[in-house]
């Protein structure tokens, strides 16, 4: 399964299969963050709800902060780093640091401060190692078609890893170390950085460079900023994705609060988060062939709309069956994989459209801003959300009043309208892709 030695020559399929295994890894811990680890903070420990979300708050801020400087230093070290032993280091710590991250603290203001501090620590890591694993995706082989299949590949391994981790958090956890929930957390933390650390020694034992010679770097990174101050499809496309991600995040995060509180079934909220990962599968190719037919910028418009539409009836339509509450969730995970693969597809159009109106061709620094941009939206998110359930008068594992799990619906359901909304006016101002409307 190891890959040719020889820089440009062919890497076997069994490698890039190897090598975009990688991604289950890294969703391991990063669905487990982004679909457990708010409530684990006010369900699992206790922390008061507005406290929670100020902590995952901060943490993501810096989260994109941590993933901007990793690319400028892989970029300007590109020479010097030997990607494959960096990600092979770096597995152990990220291990670690998640662990750490799921670990009961103690009680007061010190426990606070220790959570936070382990959070950070684990964002650090992983942006860290992230950012080396998405690098060598471009070094993983000097063809196309195999790059392709990777990316491919890497998008499925990233659902099966959210499905497992949706499925089998708690189950997993219970049998490791039972007890109280905190500990089924703790238990499935410890098994998923076992199997992620050995995953990423595998890939980057493996690890073979097929790229030589340094890509060319911009003259540096005030004049990149700067060029995209100027980007104006840079700019509307991440103003679109910033209030999409908001929206979304926000009515993934509820999740587990609604069939845990209004609809009195916290399992049935597990199989949903499961049901949502395995439809991005399927829908994934759907929205492909539908963008290549009706363009990317109206594929986005088309998927908010149907956003638009589900929100506006779930806002004025009670659920309360934990079927059709699944499937409402089901059919908006739909409507938010078009969302998601509109942005990627479109991200490196702004780059040409960019080079055409500034004369720049800043590749890092697009990916980098828009990787900060991405974690501040995630960061607004779960504080609205946090702070929203806290006026409302959410206390854990208790039994809410009716006033409180009124205003938790009216979050999960207006918040996420709104900001779709925001999303499909900013989109309304992207330049790409007029032109081909226009003809």
């Amino acid at each position: 399964m190891t890959l040719p030695d020889a820089a440009g020559a062919r890497p076997s399929k069994a490698g890039l299969v190897l090598f975009a295994f990688g991604d289950f890894a890294f969703n391991l811990y990063w669905q487990s963050v982004m679909l457990f680890l708010l409530f684990y903070y006010t369900d699992g420990i206790e922390l008061p709800i507005a406290v929670a979300a100020t902590i995952y708050m901060i943490a993501s801020v810096w989260d994109g902060f941590a993933n901007f400087l990793a690319g400028i230093l892989v970029d300007r070290w590109q020479s010097r780093i030997r990607f494959g032993a960096l990600l092979t280091v770096g597995a152990v710590p990220l291990g670690l640091t998640f662990i750490l991250t799921y670990a009961p603290p103690v009680r007061g203001a010190l426990g606070i401060a220790g959570v936070l501090i382990a959070h950070m620590l684990f964002r650090t890591a992983y942006a860290a190692v992230n950012v080396a694993y998405l690098a060598m995706t471009a070094r993983i082989s000097p063809f196309t078609n195999d790059r392709s299949l990777v990316a491919g590949l890497r998008m499925l391994f990233g659902t099966a890893a959210a499905a497992f981790v949706a499925v089998g958090t708690i189950p997993i956890g219970h049998r490791l170390l039972g007890g109280s929930p905190a500990r089924a957390y703790l238990g499935a933390a410890i098994i998923f950085a076992i199997a992620g650390s050995v995953i990423l020694v595998l890939v980057g034992t493996r690890y073979r460079e097929h790229i030589e010679g340094d890509r060319p770097l911009p003259s540096g990174v005030m004049a990149a900023l700067a060029s995209l101050a100027r980007n104006r499809a840079f700019l509307s496309l991440n103003l679109a994705m910033m209030a999409m991600i908001v929206a979304v995040t926000v009515l993934g995060k509820s999740v587990l609060y609604y069939f845990k509180y209004l609809l009195n079934d916290p399992e049935a909220g597990q199989l949903a988060l499961a049901s949502m990962a395995l439809v991005s599968g399927v829908a994934i190719p759907a929205w492909m062939l539908l963008g290549r037919w009706i363009g990317l910028r109206t594929l986005w418009l088309l998927a908010a709309g149907l956003g638009i539409a589900g929100l506006s009836f779930f806002a004025t339509v009670d659920i309360r069956g934990p079927g059709s509450m699944q499937f409402f969730l089901v059919c908006m995970q739909v409507v938010i994989v078009g969302l998601h693969f509109s942005f990627w597809a479109m991200l490196p159009n702004t780059i040409e459209y960019g080079a055409k109106e500034t004369g720049l061709h800043v590749e890092a620094t697009v990916f980098g801003v828009a990787s900060l941009l991405q974690r501040i939206a995630i960061g607004i998110a779960t504080a609205i959300l946090g702070w929203s359930f806290a006026s409302s008068g959410y206390v854990a594992n208790v039994h809410q009043t009716a006033d409180t799990l009124s205003g938790m619906r009216a979050t999960t359901a207006l918040v996420p309208l709104f900001f779709l909304l925001l999303s499909s006016a900013a989109m309304l101002f992207n330049p790409i892709g007029r032109e081909k409307q226009a003809r």
